[in-house]
């Protein structure tokens, strides 16, 4: 039997590792099903979910041209069962200001010619030289003050 991209199977745990499970298929070889292929969920430790000697189902996710076979368990049950993964919201990280690295700023009109956006880079530029100088300045004490 030859192993398929997209088949499902039933494959039994032989080993588990940080980052997933090794999982001995019907024809005898092995296959991997990397921690976040295993549950829907975020999985910290993935011994919560599997134990050596469980029977799983799984679906061959792709096979090397070196042999080694990638496998899904959250993949492998069928779509109504599935819980849908909240989508990411798009702009960045969260928490953060949405891509925009300028701290906060409206972006830069896209029509600003080089000059413009020169311009523009020094005085952010200047700006945050200055308030740098400044807090470095109080910390010593004042302008021109300097230990020996």
């Amino acid at each position: 039997m030859s192993i398929e991209v997209d088949s499902k199977l039933q494959g039994k745990v032989t080993g588990i590792t940080n980052f997933g499970a090794f999982v001995e298929l019907p024809d005898g070889s092995t296959g991997l099903v990397h921690i976040s292929e295993v549950a829907d969920s975020y999985v910290k430790d993935i011994n919560e979910h599997l134990k050596v000697g469980d029977a799983v189902e799984v679906k061959v996710m792709n096979v090397g041209a070196d042999g080694k076979i990638g496998l899904s368990i959250r993949r492998a049950k069928p779509e109504a069962e599935r819980p849908q993964r909240p989508q990411r919201p798009s702009g960045g990280r969260p928490g953060g200001s949405g891509g925009n690295r300028s701290g906060g700023r409206p972006s830069p009109n896209r029509t600003e010619n080089f000059e413009q956006k020169m311009a523009r880079f020094m005085k952010d530029s200047e700006e945050r030289l200055s308030t740098l100088k400044r807090a470095t300045e109080s910390k010593r004490g004042g302008r021109g003050a300097r230990r020996g």
